[in-house]
Formats: C-alpha cells, structure tokens, sequence
C-alpha cells in the first residue's frame, strides 16, 4: 500500500515537474517573439524619394527625420542621398530613421554680401533660397556694427554642398570673437599674413617653400609669384575657422 503510494506520489511529482517546464518553455518562447516581433530590419532608401521613404519605413513602424539637404550633380532633387542607421540595421519600431534629401545640382549664384547689413544680407540670401549658417562676430574698428565682413562660401562660389552661407559679422570692441571666415592671403607676403592672422589669435604652421613651375611657352601670361609670398593656403578663402586651427601656408621660393 506504502509502494503504491509512494510511485503515485513520484508520478504526480513527475507530472508537475512537466508542466512546470513546458510553461518555462512556453514563457520563453512568448517573450522570445515579443521581442524580436518588435524588431525590424531598415531598408535600403538611397535614390527612393521622399515620400516612397517615408511611406515604407511607416509600414514598418519606423519614424523617418530628413536632418540635412545638400546639392548633388548625381541624386536628382527630392531623393535620398544618406540614411542612419544602414541598410540592413535591425532596430526596434519607432526607432527614427535619418536621412539627407538631394536638392539636385547647384542652380543659385551665390550672393556677394560683403559690406551689407547682417540683415540686409541675410534677406538677400533667402531671396535666391540660401539660407544664414553660422553667424560669427569679430571686432572690427574700420566697419560699423552688423556689418558682414566676410562669408563662406564666397559670393559666386560654384559646387558648394549646403543651401546655407556663413557669416562674420563686425562686432563691438568689447565682444570677444567667436571666429572669422579665411581670408584670401594668396600674393600677400608670408610676414603680413601670419601677422594679420596673428592679430585675432590665428596660428600658423611652419611654411612649406615650394618652387614655382615657370610659364610654358605659347601659354597664357601669368604673372609670376613673388618670392616669400604665398602661393597656397589651407583652409581655403572663405572658410570659417576660430582660434583652434592651425592655418598651413605654402610659400613661392
């Protein structure tokens, strides 16, 4: 009688050790799909339009950001150029897919507004669909206050990559400067140079000399680089920089 109940006792034990189981089993495999029901794979947008994007990350519960538009001589305007996260990323849903749009090739002349009022200047730009980037101050005794000192891209610039110009506009004496756009030290003797970029706490590399190819016969005449003056420049005219680059000149031997 012991024995029977004893084996009886075990196999309910038993049984209870099995269903047990199988609801661990059973609870796992659920969560096992919850969570990778809620996880998708992102799509290759690149060249899709906006909208086609758009609509197709929606299907798959995700949000799409256009963070940046850039001109592009091979996207045709209105279309993808970069996504994050990439192709092929599993995300959760209602993870923010971000994207740049192509404008198409550059179609606006850039505007000259050197001279102009901070506020005449950015009219002037938004009147051709450019739009004011950084707006950088430096103190300036020979211009009056807002008034544009130099920008990047510069006026007519062709291939620029964003609809957007930087400004640097003149500020009063008791402002610190916040940077100042590249100016265009070609020709300038390499002493004037790094003195003028010394003046608003620009440094400058050790000058690489370099020896200036002559004239090919039958070309067109080009004047000759002077000796000590500078042939080259990096950055480039037109290039916002502040106190923390160093500006690396290239000078005729």
């Amino acid at each position: 009688m012991m024995r029977r109940f004893l084996v009886n006792f075990f196999q309910i034990g038993s049984l209870l050790l099995l269903l047990i189981a199988l609801g661990l089993l059973a609870a796992i495999t659920t969560m096992h799909f919850a969570i990778h029901g809620a996880e998708v794979q992102v799509p290759a947008l690149k060249g899709m339009t906006v909208a086609e994007a758009r609509s197709q990350t929606s299907g798959m519960g995700l949000n799409l950001d256009v963070d940046n538009r850039y001109y592009s001589a091979e996207v045709a305007a209105g279309h993808i150029l970069t996504q994050s996260p990439p192709a092929g990323s599993v995300v959760r849903r209602e993870w923010r897919v971000r994207v740049s749009e192509s404008l198409g090739p550059q179609r606006v002349d850039v505007p000259d507004t050197v001279g102009s009022a901070e506020r005449a200047a950015a009219l002037r730009l938004r009147r051709v669909g450019l739009e004011v980037g950084a707006v950088s101050q430096l103190p300036w005794e020979n211009a009056a206050e807002d008034t544009v000192l130099a920008q990047d891209p510069p006026a007519h610039a062709q291939g620029i990559e964003r609809p957007s110009v930087n400004l640097l506009v003149a500020a009063p004496d008791d402002v610190a400067p916040d940077g100042f756009v590249m100016p265009d030290l070609v020709g300038v003797p390499i002493v004037t140079a790094q003195a003028e970029l010394a003046k608003v706490g620009i440094e400058t590399a050790p000058p690489v000399f370099a020896d200036v190819p002559a004239p090919q016969a039958g070309g067109a005449a080009q004047p000759a680089a002077v000796p000590g003056s500078v042939i080259a420049q990096e950055p480039e005219a037109g290039a916002r920089v502040d106190q923390s680059i160093q500006v690396k000149l290239t000078v005729a031997k």
